[in-house]
């Protein structure tokens, strides 16, 4: 794959796609939810929403990876980027306290979220910059 200059919005779908589903998951009421006496005990549900978004993160970090950016400026991006899919986590945790039927604020939510991004932005800035432009890649002038 040949790197690109320009990121088109067509590659940001499949983030866009997961937030909007993201957003149905944290408005069904809480009796839809599947309950397990063994998943409640090992505290299963921060995985889940480790996962979910650490997934959203990786999913807007993807546009960047092959493009002719240089590693510093992705890694700007990507720490961006997890910044705000943790300011997303607090704000769906927000709309579960105020507006979701049977759903409740829960900082530890919050806290799994913000790891999931957390290692996302770590494994997108190992696994994504490998090919980036550095400053010593540049021609001089």
């Amino acid at each position: 794959m040949e790197p690109v200059k320009e990121i088109s919005f067509k590659r940001f779908i499949p983030g866009i796609i997961w937030v909007l589903v993201v957003l149905v998951l944290i408005m069904m009421p809480a009796n839809d939810i599947p309950k397990s006496e063994f998943l409640f005990e090992i505290n299963f549900d921060k995985f889940v929403h480790a996962g979910i978004f650490g997934l959203l993160a990786i999913l807007f970090c993807w546009p960047f990876y092959k493009t002719a950016i240089a590693r510093k400026r992705k890694i700007s991006y990507f720490i961006i980027i997890a910044i705000l899919t943790s300011a997303f986590g607090y704000g769906t945790e927000l709309i579960q306290k105020y507006w979701a039927h049977g759903r409740s604020y829960d900082l530890m939510d919050w806290i799994a979220d913000s790891t999931g991004a957390l290692c996302a932005y770590i494994f997108c800035s190992l696994f994504f910059t490998r090919d980036a432009v550095t400053t010593r890649d540049k021609p001089t002038l």
